[in-house]
């Protein structure tokens, strides 16, 4: 009885911080609408402006103890379950058929780019942390990557914030950019979609940024990312190992402690595999598909709001310059690394 009363009392502690999550997430969403009617398409996503949201409101104004818990709830948990509901939507037989060679090449690009980007970002003073966050954005699957690592690697929400702000509107300059350059280049469809698929963080940016060259390029960049998202899961564990050296100089370390597998591999990380390899086998029926990718962005749209609302915005700020370069300069490493594959290949 006890504990009934105390599991009511915690989902009532939930219920005002979850609820102002879901009204900034209710406002990023009339926003983007209000801009597909303007300007004939979103330029800046759900999940973007959720963020920016929530950061301006906890700039303005700072939620007290009893806003604290949903916000913690819906920056967490919610996030979670968005990221195995990810899973749903990538599928090995669709993978497996673009063949090994190209398999491990895209595997090896994301692989360099991480370290490459983490380089860059230590090298311009950003937190190991930090570091690691655009890293993985820039090389994995922008603001999904991020939000995925960030609690593997215990990132705060500040550091979470900034990475996926600046992001986010690179990303939004890349889209817009990229077909630009293709067709001033001559770039031909396919390894333009190769590259787009390598370079571009989000499927639904890379299915645009491929658009105007045709459905070779859709096609062949849309199988390229699946590819580079089904990365998330490795490199997840692979950080699990290491986030006790991704600490900032001070922080106080804890003894070494040989690790359980619930620990080194986070129950989401595992359940978005589970899911992975159920698609693939079949057990998850295509109708499902998109429905819980709609799902996954509407939570992840939500946790993103939780993030911004534990964001002040002038730590942002004071980090902008040297973030926004880390980012520029992760992704011009990662466009030439990806088209060193392309050649490489012989898709050029």
């Amino acid at each position: 009885m006890a504990a009934s009363i105390t599991s009511a009392a915690a989902r009532r502690d939930l219920l005002p911080g979850t609820l102002l999550c879901l009204a900034v997430t209710l406002a990023a969403m009339t926003v983007e609408r209000i801009e597909a009617l303007l300007f004939g398409r979103a330029w800046l996503e759900a999940l973007v402006l959720a963020i920016l949201i929530g950061t301006l409101v906890r700039t303005v104004w700072t939620p007290d103890a009893r806003w604290q818990p949903g916000i913690r709830f819906s920056a967490k948990t919610v996030l979670e379950v968005a990221v195995v509901l990810l899973g749903a939507s990538v599928s090995g037989a669709t993978i497996v058929s673009a063949g090994p060679a190209f398999l491990a090449g895209i595997a090896l690009v994301v692989a360099i780019a991480i370290g490459a980007s983490y380089g860059i970002g230590r090298a311009l003073g950003l937190r190991p942390r930090l570091a690691m966050l655009v890293a993985c954005g820039n090389s994995i699957c922008g603001n999904s990557a991020i939000a995925a690592v960030a609690p593997v690697i215990g990132a705060d929400s500040e550091d979470v914030a900034a990475s996926i702000a600046f992001t986010a509107v690179l990303g939004v300059i890349v889209v817009i950019g990229l077909p630009v350059l293709a067709l001033a280049a001559g770039i031909a469809p396919l390894p333009f979609g190769a590259l787009a698929g390598l370079t571009v963080y989000a499927v639904p940016q890379v299915i645009a940024a491929a658009a105007p060259l045709g459905s070779a390029a859709v096609q062949i960049g849309t199988l390229t990312k699946l590819v580079r998202v089904l990365m998330l899961g490795p490199v997840c564990v692979v950080l699990a190992f290491l986030a006790p050296r991704l600490r900032d100089a001070g922080e106080s370390v804890e003894p070494v402690v040989r690790p359980r597998l619930a620990q080194l591999v986070p129950w989401f990380i595992i359940g978005f595999l589970a899911l992975v390899v159920a698609r693939s086998a079949g057990l998850v029926p295509e109708v499902a598909v998109a429905p819980a990718s709609h799902v996954a962005t509407m939570l992840t749209v939500v946790s993103m709001a939780a993030l911004g609302l534990g964001c002040d915005i002038r730590t942002v700020a004071r980090a902008g310059g040297r973030v926004t370069a880390a980012v520029i300069l992760s992704l011009l490493v990662l466009g030439a690394i990806g088209w060193g594959l392309v050649r490489l290949l012989g898709l050029a």
